[in-house]
């Protein structure tokens, strides 16, 4: 039986890193009742393409997101690592390094659990994590518009978060979260067309593009 506090993992791009990110974490802490919540930056993303942000750069975006919330911790072994990111490897490693008695929850959004069934080994997820599933206020996800294996594992292993210490993986717990309408792929736009993206990512995160010239036309500089 599981008894270490439950640790949460927050995967991404970050491309960059924003408010939206950051309060999800946030409300995942008091939802889930959890210890912490690992940021992890993604080096060589399997499922889309090239990030705008070369991998350092949206590695210290991160560091400066989470500095000052000692709830929050940045893992920065995908960024370092030549091959590709898959979530799969990625809770393996991280059973290495943690052992296999502590409740690990992999933070998704209700859009990527959705498409879960088309990731790598998705069902070996069950076997390293619980998933926390985030969404929107009067929003759940639906059963019926999910794949079928998908849709069987989500009606059949949803749990409470008093739930997460009985067991290290397995369940599934959805939570509601704040809407905020905030995308990376907007905040580049937004930055492209010379608009400040101020308030919508934390300052420090706002200084550092401006200062590495990020999403804008101007030449980057390197990290």
């Amino acid at each position: 039986m599981a008894s270490e506090a439950p640790l949460g993992l927050l995967g991404g791009t970050f491309d960059p890193i924003h408010h939206g990110h950051l309060r999800l974490a946030e409300e995942a802490l008091e939802r889930l009742q959890l210890d912490q919540v690992r940021l992890i930056p993604a080096g060589h993303p399997a499922h889309r393409g090239q990030p705008a942000a070369a991998a350092t750069h949206r590695l210290r975006m991160a560091e400066l997101a989470a500095a000052g919330n000692p709830a929050f911790e940045i893992d920065p072994a995908e960024v370092h690592s030549t091959a590709p990111s898959y979530t799969v490897p990625t809770l393996e490693r991280l059973r290495r390094e943690l052992g296999t008695t502590r409740p690990l929850v992999l933070l998704l959004g209700a859009d990527a659990f959705a498409g879960l069934a088309s990731w790598h080994r998705w069902e070996r997820l069950f076997e390293l994590a619980h998933i926390g599933v985030a969404t929107r206020p009067g929003h759940t996800v639906a059963a019926e518009q999910l794949p079928a294996a998908l849709a069987a594992e989500w009606l059949s292993r949803q749990a409470n978060p008093a739930a997460l210490r009985q067991a290290p993986a397995g369940l599934i717990l959805p939570f509601s979260i704040t809407a905020l309408d905030i995308s990376a792929t907007a905040i580049r736009a937004m930055i492209g067309a010379g608009t400040s993206p101020r308030y919508l990512l934390p300052d420090p995160v706002v200084d550092y593009i401006g200062l590495h010239h990020l999403y804008s036309a101007k030449e980057p500089l390197n990290p």
